[in-house]
């Protein structure tokens, strides 16, 4: 049967799309683990939840996107990085409560298919599923000429963990007292990016220019992907007892900490003990932005947070020291509602 080109001269290319198929496969081959079923181009993804040995599995799942980091990928023609910031954003949200991520899918909608463009921004996902321990079970890549300009796309992720119900983790245990211990970001991650941007017009900052106290050009430590902490919580969680865990994202500091503090509870946190990176005070200097706005907008070098008794809290610093890092004690739960931060 011979097929019409109408779709294609409505600027649609099935070949490219098999194409794409084509050179993503192996990048979703090396993402399987255990209860991973081969569903690859199935009409939808599979996993065997049977093969974990769960006897009260609760399913927690996450979604998000990367917002207008995408803005940065287009202007810098860089894409391998992109899908490891995507995956992140949804695995460090299940993380959260105790869940370890088990299976991931993407949606990429793009203005013209262009299969090595395709290729690169799954394999940055297939990157951050190894980093996460979690499979590539499916996805969708849908093209919109006319949505979207030729080159420039979006993509968002879905993912699905589990735990043991009586090992989910909602912060309901959070006492008076407790020590919030914190552990460093790769960088802004994947929040805050329409004020980065701003800052970048109005300070007239060119993304391929070197800066000396970044040690790289300002585009290649904006796109540094978002860092994935699923190996550190994991081993964390078998060795300490955890009263509540918060991933540092959009809304900073005084937005997210207070969504795993029982009401009636807040935190005091002392901003010495923060190793800020390079890059917040390169912003905060070249965008003119308050101390205070800086910790309501960006995660200032601190991704990710554990709530621990005082009883427990020398156990999981030695253990995060074990596990290479460098844990920050930031301050304490008090018993007034809010964020408290000291200069």
């Amino acid at each position: 049967m011979k097929l019409s080109n109408k779709y294609m001269e409505a600027g649609v290319s099935l070949e490219a799309g098999y194409e794409s198929v084509r050179r993503i496969k192996s990048h979703v081959e090396r993402t399987k683990i255990k209860g991973a079923m081969n569903s690859l181009g199935a009409f939808g993804g599979m996993f065997d939840l049977s093969e974990l040995n769960l006897k009260e599995p609760v399913l927690v799942s996450g979604t998000d996107g990367v917002g207008t980091k995408l803005m940065l990928a287009f202007e810098m023609d860089k894409h391998d990085t992109i899908g490891q910031d995507v995956v992140a954003m949804c695995v460090n949200d299940v993380l959260v409560q105790g869940a370890m991520p088990l299976y991931f899918l993407d949606y990429i909608a793009v203005g013209k298919n262009y299969p090595e463009q395709i290729e690169s921004i799954v394999k940055g996902v297939a990157d951050g599923c190894v980093k996460a321990e979690c499979a590539l079970i499916g996805g969708e890549t849908a093209e919109m000429p006319g949505m979207y300009k030729e080159g420039h796309y979006d993509i968002a992720g879905f993912t699905v963990g589990a735990v043991e119900k009586s090992k989910l983790i909602t912060g309901k245990n959070v006492k008076e007292g407790d020590i919030l211990v914190g552990i460093k970001s790769s960088g802004v991650h994947s929040n805050g990016f329409s004020l980065v941007r701003k800052v970048l017009k109005d300070a007239d900052l060119n993304l391929n220019e070197y800066f000396e106290e970044l040690g790289k050009s300002l585009g290649e430590e904006l796109l540094t992907p978002t860092r994935i902490y699923v190996k550190t919580v994991k081993r964390v969680l078998e060795k300490v007892s955890i009263n509540g865990m918060c991933h540092v994202t959009g809304g900073g500091f005084y937005e997210n900490i207070p969504r795993i503090i029982p009401e009636g509870l807040g935190v005091s946190i002392d901003t010495k003990n923060i190793d800020e990176l390079k890059i917040f005070k390169f912003l905060e200097k070249h965008g003119q932005i308050p101390k205070n706005e800086m910790y309501n907008v960006f995660n200032m070098g601190v991704g990710f947070i554990f709530v621990v008794s005082k009883e427990e809290f020398l156990k999981l610093e030695e253990c995060l020291k074990e596990l290479g890092e460098n844990p920050m004690v930031m301050g304490e739960v008090v018993k007034r509602a809010g964020v408290e931060l000291k200069w």
